[in-house]
C-alpha cells in the first residue's frame, strides 16, 4: 500500500557578526544586532504519520533509534530532545515515525539545532496560530530552556542575508539586498572549515551573560564591541565593501575571544595563523566558538592557497553557497513498498 510521507528542508548558517549580542540578558538590557546567512546545508526531516498512538525517532547524525510508546514517554533526557519538544507542542502529533538527517557535523556552531527545530515545526506547526520561527525559538528557549541567542531560526525558515535586531521581547529582521556580484564574490573567497572539535558547551553563555551582569569591564566591552561590529558588518555588505567586511570579522572574532579563555584554543589559535598566512584576511569562529567551524575571506584568488593550508592542518574544508529558499515543505507518495518496509 503506498504511504505518504512529509518532508522538511531547512538551511544552517554562517554568522558573520554580532552572535552573543542576542543572548539575554544583553539582549533586553542593551539590544542586539547580528548579520547572518542561510547556507546550502541542510537539515532534513521525514515525517509519516502513524495510527497507533507509538513514535519511531532516528537521527542518522547521532545514531539514534527511539522507540516510544506513547506521548507520556516524550520525556527529555538529551536524545533527539528537540524532536520531542516539537511534538508535544503539536496537538495533531499522535504517533508518527520521524527521520532527522543533517549536513553539518554535530555541535558545529552553525546553527543546526535550530534547522532542526524549524523543519519539524514547519511540519507539525504550519497551522498554528504562532508563526513557525516563532514557535522553534520558544522551543528551543522556553521548552527546553537551551541558553543561547535567537538568531539561528530566522537563517533557517527565511534564508538569505540577515540582518536582525533584537530588543527582547522583540525581533526585527532585514533582508539583505545584496548584488549579485558580492554574493558571487562571498561565495568564492569565503572558506568554512571545521575544526573536528565540538564547540563549546551553552554553559560558557551562562557564564558570560554572569559577567556582564556583574559588570565586569572587559565582558561588557567586548559585547559592546561584537554589537557595533554588527551594525557596521551590515552596512559594509550593503555597500560591497568586502575588504571592510573582512576586516570586522576578525574585530568580532577579537573580541569574541575576550569574552572567556574557552571561546578560543591552542588548535583554533593555530589554524588562524595558518590561514592569515595563506593569504586569509580576516575570520571568525561560528557560534559561541571553541570548536565547531570557522570562517575565513580570502585576498582576490587566494581561497584556494587558504583551502590548502587548511587541509593540510587537519581541518575539513567545507564547500557551500548561500541558500535563498529557507524552510521547504513537501510531501512524497511512496510507492515502493520493500523500501518503506525497510525505513520504518
Amino acid at each position: 500500500m503506498p504511504k505518504t510521507f512529509y518532508f522538511a528542508r531547512a538551511p544552517i548558517r554562517i554568522d558573520f557578526a554580532g552572535g552573543w549580542t542576542d543572548v539575554p540578558p544583553y539582549s533586553a538590557e542593551i539590544g542586539g544586532a547580528v548579520v547572518n546567512a542561510a547556507i546550502n546545508k541542510y537539515t532534513y526531516i521525514a515525517m509519516e504519520q502513524r495510527t497507533d498512538g507509538r513514535y519511531h525517532l532516528e537521527s542518522a547524525d547521532f545514531g539514534m533509534v527511539l522507540d516510544i510508546e506513547n506521548r507520556d514517554g516524550l520525556l527529555y533526557n538529551g536524545e533527539i530532545d528537540v524532536a520531542k519538544a516539537a511534538i508535544k507542542k503539536s496537538d495533531k502529533a499522535t504517533g508518527l515515525n520521524v527521520f532527522i538527517r543533517c549536513d553539518a557535523p554535530p555541535s558545529s556552531g552553525t546553527g543546526s539545532s535550530a534547522s532542526i527545530c524549524v523543519a519539524l515545526s514547519g511540519l507539525l506547526l504550519k497551522d498554528g496560530d504562532i508563526p513557525i520561527v516563532d514557535a522553534a525559538r520558544t522551543i528551543e528557549t522556553e521548552e527546553l530552556q537551551i541558553a543561547g541567542g535567537k538568531q539561528d531560526q530566522y537563517a533557517s525558515f527565511y534564508g538569505g542575508f540577515n540582518y536582525l535586531e533584537f530588543k527582547d521581547p522583540h525581533v526585527n529582521r532585514t533582508a539583505l539586498s545584496l548584488g549579485r556580484d558580492v554574493i558571487c564574490h562571498l561565495e568564492k573567497h569565503l572558506v568554512l572549515c571545521y575544526t573536528g572539535k565540538a564547540r563549546v558547551s551553552g554553559n560558557i553563555i551562562s557564564k558570560v551573560m554572569t559577567n556582564f551582569m556583574e559588570g565586569n569591564p572587559k565582558t561588557v566591552k567586548a559585547l559592546h564591541n561584537i554589537l557595533a561590529a554588527g551594525r557596521e558588518t551590515k552596512w559594509a555588505l550593503e555597500k560591497g565593501n568586502l575588504d571592510e567586511f573582512a576586516t570586522l570579522l576578525s574585530i568580532n572574532w577579537e573580541n569574541q575571544k575576550f569574552l572567556d579563555p574557552s571561546i578560543s584554543n591552542e588548535k583554533i589559535d593555530k589554524l588562524f595563523q595558518i590561514a592569515m598566512a595563506a593569504g586569509a584576511l580576516g575570520g571568525k569562529a561560528l557560534g559561541a566558538g571553541g570548536g565547531g567551524c570557522l570562517i575565513f575571506y580570502a585576498r582576490t584568488n587566494r581561497e584556494g592557497a587558504v583551502r590548502q593550508a587548511l587541509i593540510e592542518a587537519g581541518a575539513k574544508v567545507i564547500d557551500f553557497s548561500f541558500d535563498f529558499d529557507g524552510l521547504t515543505l513537501w510531501s512524497y507518495v511512496d510507492t515502493d513498498e520493500q523500501s518503506v518496509k525497510c525505513r520504518v
